[in-house]
C-alpha cells in the first residue's frame, strides 16, 4: 500500500522527529532525496543548468539546500525568489556552493526557459488556494519551458490535503514528496499535476500515526482464490438484475464481469428479452424471467451477494426490485438506475447487511444533494461525506475512483486509464465487484479490488497483445466495455 497522511498529521510528525533531531536535520534530510532524485533526472549534473522557484517557507529552504548540493557538483544553479525573504540558510549554502540568486522574480522568464531542470519550492503542504503573482507567473514560465520540472513536496497551488486545484498551479513533471504521500498527490484533480510521485524516507514513520487515504499496489489486491474443497456455491453465487426492453446491453455487460470476476455462479434476472440476450452470450449464467413484485426473488434462488440496477430503468417495476434486493440480509451493489432510485429512498439503505454504492459525479450528486461541479472539485470530502451519511460503502467513479466507509481510509484506486471513459464500462464494474461480494470479500475491499482489476483491465485491452521489440513502441487503442470484460482474466494473472 501507499500511505497518505493530510497535512495536520505530517505537521505535528515533523515537529515530534525535529524535536530529537539536532536543528535543522529534517530539512537537510529532505533536500539530500530532493537532489539525489533531481541528479537522476539530468543526462549530467555538471554544466547543467537549474533553477530554483523560491517561496519563503521551508519548501523554499529545501529546494535551496538541495539546489547548493547540485551546484557542488558543478551545475549551474540560479534561485528566482517570489518573496521579499526566503530561507536565510538555504541562500547562504547555496551561495556558499557557487550557486547565485536573483534580486526577484523579474526578467527570469529566459532563465526558466533555458533551464535543463526547474525546481518548484513555492508553496509547500500548507497551500492553499490558486496562486498568486508572482508564483503564478512563474508557474506558468514553468510550465512552458523545455526543461523537466521537480516539485518539492506538493506541486505549488494544489492543496496537499485533499487534491483541490482553485486556479493556477504548477504541472510537473516529478514530485518528490517527503515522509509520507499527502492525499493531494493521489487524487485529482490535484494528482494530474503531479506526474511521477517519488517519496524520501525522511524518518516521520513512527510518528505518523494511521493514514487518511492508501492506494493499492498489484501485491495488495487479493480477490478469493479457490481451494481443493471448493465448489461453485462455495466460490460464491452472484445474482444480477439489470436490463429492461430498453437497454439490454447493460445486462449482458454486468452479467460479464461478475462470470469473470472469480463468482462460482452467476444468477441473472430481468424481464424476457434481456434475458434471451444473457442466454445467447453467457451460457454459463443461470437465468430467470421475473415479474417485478415484493416476491420477485424468491423465483431466482439463493445468492450470497445481488447487483441491481444497470439498464434498470427507473419506473415502478425498477422501484420494486431495487427495494426487494434491499430488503435481503445479503451484501448489496447498487448502480445506475438503481442509484437514482436510491436517490428518491435513501431510507432503503438503513439494513443490517452490506450495501455498496457506486455513482459517479452526477449520480452522487442526486444522492447528496451537492452540486457536480463541487463534487468533482472535492472528491475525497464529498465521498466521505456520502459514506457517513448514507451508511455505505460508496465507490466514486472518474479520474480517480475512490471508495470510501465511514471511519476508515479512503481507498485510491491507481490503476483507471482515461480509456474507461465510454458506455458500458461502470456496467462492467458493478457485475465484477458484485461477484467479489459474492466470494466473501468485505465491502470495502471487494469494491477497491474490484476498481483496480477493472482499471488493469482497460489498460491491457487498450495496450492489446504484447510481443516483440515492434510491439513495444506501439500505443494504445480505444476500447469498449466488451473489452473490458474479455481483458479480465488477463488482470487476474497480472496481479501474479
Amino acid at each position: 500500500m501507499r500511505y497518505a497522511h493530510e497535512v495536520g498529521k505530517v505537521r505535528a510528525a515533523e515537529q515530534a522527529l525535529m524535536a530529537r533531531l539536532p536543528e535543522g536535520a529534517l530539512m537537510q534530510r529532505a533536500a539530500a532525496g530532493l537532489a539525489s532524485v533531481c541528479a537522476g533526472l539530468l543526462p549530467g549534473v555538471y554544466g547543467a543548468g537549474v533553477v530554483l522557484l523560491v517561496g519563503s517557507g521551508d519548501n523554499g529552504g529545501d529546494a535551496l539546500y538541495a539546489g547548493a548540493r547540485l551546484a557542488r557538483r558543478g551545475a549551474r544553479v540560479v534561485a528566482v525568489p517570489a518573496a521579499s525573504k526566503i530561507h536565510e540558510g538555504g541562500l547562504a549554502a547555496l551561495r556558499a556552493a557557487g550557486g547565485r540568486a536573483l534580486p526577484g522574480a523579474e526578467g527570469a522568464a529566459d532563465l526558466i526557459a533555458g533551464a535543463d531542470l526547474i525546481i518548484d519550492g513555492l508553496t509547500g503542504i500548507g497551500g492553499t488556494g490558486g496562486l498568486r503573482e508572482p508564483h503564478a507567473t512563474l508557474a506558468r514560465l514553468a510550465a512552458d519551458a523545455g526543461g523537466v520540472v521537480v516539485a518539492c513536496d506538493v506541486p505549488s497551488g494544489v492543496d496537499a490535503s485533499t487534491g483541490r486545484v482553485d486556479g493556477a498551479a504548477v504541472h510537473a513533471d516529478v514530485t518528490v514528496t517527503f515522509g509520507t504521500h499527502k492525499p493531494g498527490l493521489l487524487i485529482d484533480p490535484g494528482a494530474a499535476h503531479c506526474g511521477v510521485v517519488e517519496l524520501v524516507d525522511i524518518g516521520l514513520g513512527d510518528d505518523l500515526p494511521d493514514p487518511d487515504v492508501v492506494a493499492p499496489r498489484p501485491a495488495d489486491v487479493r480477490p478469493p482464490d479457490p481451494g481443493p474443497e471448493s465448489d461453485k456455491y462455495r466460490r460464491g453465487v452472484v445474482g444480477v438484475l439489470a436490463g429492461g426492453d430498453q437497454y439490454t446491453g447493460a445486462a449482458v455487460l454486468s452479467t460479464g464481469g461478475a462470470v469473470h470476476g472469480g463468482a462460482g455462479m452467476v444468477r441473472f434476472a430481468s424481464v424476457a428479452h434481456p434475458v434471451e440476450l444473457v442466454r445467447q452470450r453467457w451460457p454459463e449464467a443461470v437465468t430467470t424471467v421475473i415479474e417485478p413484485g415484493p416476491r420477485a426473488l424468491e423465483k431466482v434462488g439463493r445468492v450470497q451477494a445481488w447487483v441491481v440496477g444497470p439498464g434498470l430503468g427507473t419506473g415502478d417495476d425498477a422501484h420494486a426490485l431495487v427495494a426487494a434486493a434491499l430488503r435481503t440480509d445479503v451484501p448489496v451493489l447498487v448502480d445506475a438506475d438503481g442509484l437514482t432510485v436510491v436517490a428518491r429512498h435513501r431510507d432503503w439503505l438503513v439494513r443490517d447487511a452490506p450495501t455498496v454504492l457506486t455513482p459517479h459525479a452526477g449520480e452522487l450528486s442526486r444522492l447528496i444533494g451537492v452540486d457536480r461541479e463541487r463534487i468533482e472539485a472535492r472528491r475525497l470530502e464529498h465521498v466521505r461525506r456520502a459514506a457517513a451519511e448514507l451508511g455505505a460503502t460508496v465507490l466514486l467513479k472518474g479520474s480517480t475512483t475512490l471508495v470510501a466507509e465511514q471511519d476508515r481510509p479512503v481507498r485510491v484506486n491507481p490503476s483507471g486509464t482515461p480509456r474507461l471513459a465510454t458506455a458500458g464500462t461502470g456496467d462492467v464494474l458493478s457485475g465484477l465487484v458484485g461477484a467479489l461480494l459474492a466470494g466473501g470479500m468485505p465491502a470495502l475491499e471487494a469494491a477497491a479490488s474490484g476498481a483496480y482489476l477493472h482499471g488493469l483491465a482497460a489498460r491491457l485491452a487498450a495496450a492489446g497483445p504484447r510481443g516483440g521489440a515492434a510491439d513495444a513502441a506501439r500505443g494504445e487503442s480505444p476500447i469498449s466495455a466488451f473489452d473490458v470484460v474479455t481483458a479480465l482474466p488477463e488482470a487476474f494473472r497480472a496481479l501474479g
